[in-house]
């Protein structure tokens, strides 16, 4: 059996290889970008988060990974960048991901329905699970649920971001990202991780398999 495949699925494993990138993905060019705005100006602010989520994301693929959670960053922040240049605007520059959490809320949501639960495949971005765990009834099953917390977070903050935008205040905008971002998001996350791993290691279906003995070892 591969060496991946004889990894154990625990909450420190995942945690320790999704935690610290997550983070880095969903956060970093957000609070790179106050920070240029508020030291030197719109335009620094926003060069130095795009700067920031190209190299994250050249980290990603360097490491041999799709670099798919860096590359959704990539890209969002490129959208808050033209947002923010062509409006002259750093409010404008906290536009873009309104929407694009509400879109990932009903994608997360949809993904479900159609059964292909996007948590699984952000899972798979993180952890070599193995075929036999993948193709699983316990596998999409666990993720499916997962994917509805998320999907029903997404909105409700995207919903309060859209709030916080009408009051047309950077530093409240900020207050508000950060809040409904690093501990609900970590939380969420922890969750997630503890769920997964536990419900994939006590799976019935796959305790007489290769792929969960390698899971339960």
């Amino acid at each position: 059996m591969p060496e991946s495949e004889r990894r154990t699925v625990s909450f420190r494993t995942l945690a320790l290889e999704t935690g610290p990138r997550f983070a880095r993905d969903a956060l970093g060019p957000a609070l790179v970008f106050y920070l240029g705005w508020k030291l030197v100006g719109l335009a620094v602010g926003v060069l130095a988060a795009t700067l920031f989520a190209l190299v994250a994301y050249g980290w990603e693929r360097t490491r041999a990974r799709s670099g798919l959670s860096a590359g959704v960053g990539l890209g969002i922040a490129l959208v808050q960048a033209a947002a923010a240049l062509a409006s002259g605007s750093a409010i404008a520059y906290f536009g873009p991901p309104v929407i694009i959490n509400g879109a990932y809320g009903l994608a997360f949501v949809v993904s479900v329905v159609i059964g292909r639960p996007l948590a699984g495949i952000f899972a798979q971005e993180t952890y070599p699970f193995s075929p036999e765990v993948r193709a699983s009834a316990t596998f999409r099953r666990v993720f499916s649920r997962i994917s509805l917390v998320w999907g029903v977070f997404l909105l409700a903050r995207s919903a309060t971001r859209l709030l916080a935008l009408s009051w047309r205040d950077v530093e409240m905008i900020v207050l508000v990202n950060i809040a409904t971002g690093i501990p609900v998001t970590a939380a969420l996350m922890s969750w997630s991780l503890w769920y997964s791993a536990r419900r994939l290691r006590q799976s019935a279906e796959l305790g007489g398999s290769a792929a969960g003995r390698a899971l339960s070892e």
